[in-house]
């Protein structure tokens, strides 16, 4: 029966990204730990997941003409190769997967913290951006440079927590483009979230783990898992998505922000 429970949690959680738009990674992560799961199982698995579900949304963009092709680009030219040198980094330096359990545990803790500030902050992120002033100037004027470093930065944390691909780069994309419409920002981001996160899961199928507990486990990845977590939020997203067009957005992701928060201190700290 464990395999219905996990059905389940997919389809709470792809009901919470689609009534919000976020959520998939800051929620499918820590909720898997809570479960049992351990940490390099579940953020394997979440990447991938995380991977296949946004996929169809690039379609999506791409068609209506919102993705910024080129910022992709650039974004991409940072995070992929931190996520391949954060993959070989621990497979260089850790020899069991126990080994590395607490470099994941405080990295996921900081993208649950700035998760939630991202989310909590995103209107005063913007204007930040529209604000005049000499800091910013120069922002604008190295805006692709940034973009290329805070790739990489990106990279390197998605990979160890599963978790910032979306909103930490749609933060990057609203403080550095900030005339970049709304739509466009969104369809930038999840483009640049679905190779990102394909690769970085790609890599953790690749590390070696002693503590395999399931034949269906690959690397740091547990294929029925991941199976059934896509059989239940697929459809629940497409049903979160007509729901949220009835529900205050704003106030939901005010709660969700703050559980994220919640998570965040307890990863951290507890």
């Amino acid at each position: 029966m464990e395999f219905i429970f996990y059905i389940f949690a997919g389809a709470g959680v792809g009901l919470a990204v689609g009534i919000t738009g976020v959520g998939g990674g800051s929620l499918m992560t820590p909720l898997l730990i809570l479960f049992g799961i351990p940490y390099h199982i579940a953020i394997g698995t979440d990447l991938l997941y995380a991977g296949i579900t946004k996929s169809g949304g690039v379609y999506a963009h791409s068609k209506l003409g919102t993705v910024r092709w080129d910022l992709v680009l650039l974004l991409a030219s940072g995070s992929i190769p931190g996520a391949l040198l954060t993959t070989l980094f621990l497979d260089a330096i850790f020899t069991d997967a126990g080994d590395y359990e607490g470099l994941l545990t405080s990295s996921l803790g900081i993208m649950l913290i700035i998760t939630a500030l991202v989310l909590l902050f995103k209107g005063r992120l913007q204007k930040t951006g529209r604000a005049p002033s000499r800091l910013m100037s120069w922002t604008y004027t190295h805006a692709r440079e940034i973009t290329v470093l805070a790739g990489l930065v990106l990279g390197v944390l998605v990979t160890l927590s599963s978790v910032g691909a979306g909103a930490f780069c749609a933060a990057l994309l609203l403080v550095l483009y900030p005339r970049m419409p709304a739509l466009h920002v969104i369809g930038t981001d999840i483009a640049h979230a679905v190779p990102l996160t394909l690769i970085a899961g790609i890599g953790h199928l690749t590390l070696n783990n002693s503590d395999a507990y399931s034949f269906w486990v690959v690397g740091n990845v547990d294929f029925q898992l991941l199976g059934c977590l896509l059989v239940g939020s697929l459809p629940a997203v497409l049903l979160g998505a007509k729901l949220g067009a009835h529900l205050p957005s704003k106030l939901l992701q005010s709660v969700l922000a703050t559980i994220l928060m919640l998570l965040g201190l307890k990863f951290s700290f507890f």
